[in-house]
């Protein structure tokens, strides 16, 4: 499904160039749950933001499901996030002052489904936040925040869910409840990625890339 060959990232910082990712091959194949796992600073969430075409490598070539995005156009990328991949983040991301229910919704709104309730609703249900629909995130626990930003990250139905630090934010408990439902989606059908430097995290993973100084080292 992921074929990135001889990934490069750079970026100045003032007089210093830092090589975010420096030469990254790794392939993916379908229903796999992979844990990229690295410190801070190794390029692992760069390489998370190559993979969810959040941007583009400066050199190398991505294939997805064989196509090569890297020579897509800003509107296709933007399509390929909004229909084929899912993304949660270690801060949630939720809009505030705005219902569970309505933060689901938001990418079948932009996508113009016209089935965007029912579906936020089912993916709601789907990872067990049917009677918060209407909370906003203010009224929700850390754990129930990452929930509803999982039912927006499957709402579309994407093939991939990107994760990134997605228990970062949570207590151990909470952290593993959330692991068990990441397994859930994978048993499912859906390619996993994690990002994480806690190695409790990628032992849930049925795979484990490791990266330093922007290179995959294991």
């Amino acid at each position: 499904m992921i074929q990135a060959r001889d990934i490069t990232k750079t970026y100045v910082l003032g007089e210093s160039v830092i090589r975010a990712l420096d030469g990254v091959t790794i392939e993916i194949n379908a229903g796999e749950m992979v844990a990229i796992m690295g410190a801070s600073g190794s390029g692992k969430s760069t390489l998370m933001n190559v993979l969810g075409c959040l941007d583009r490598p400066d050199g190398g070539e991505y294939f997805l499901n064989g196509e090569n995005v890297s020579k897509l156009s800003d509107n296709q990328l933007a399509d390929i996030r909004n229909r084929r991949i899912g993304f949660v983040f270690q801060t949630f991301n939720l809009l505030p002052r705005t219902s569970a229910l309505e933060n689901v919704a938001l990418p079948l709104l932009y996508a113009g489904r016209d089935d965007y309730k029912e579906q936020a609703v089912h993916a709601l249900s789907v990872v067990g936040l049917a009677d918060r629909m209407k909370h906003d995130p203010s009224q929700l626990s850390g754990g129930q925040r990452q929930r509803v930003a999982i039912a927006r990250a499957i709402v579309t139905e994407p093939a991939i869910v990107l994760a990134d630090e997605p228990t970062g934010n949570l207590d151990s408990k909470t952290g593993e409840e959330i692991l068990a439902l990441f397994e859930n989606l994978n048993r499912a059908g859906r390619t996993v990625l994690i990002v994480t430097h806690d190695a409790s995290v990628a032992r849930h993973c049925r795979r484990e890339i490791h990266m330093r100084d922007g290179r995959v080292v294991q």
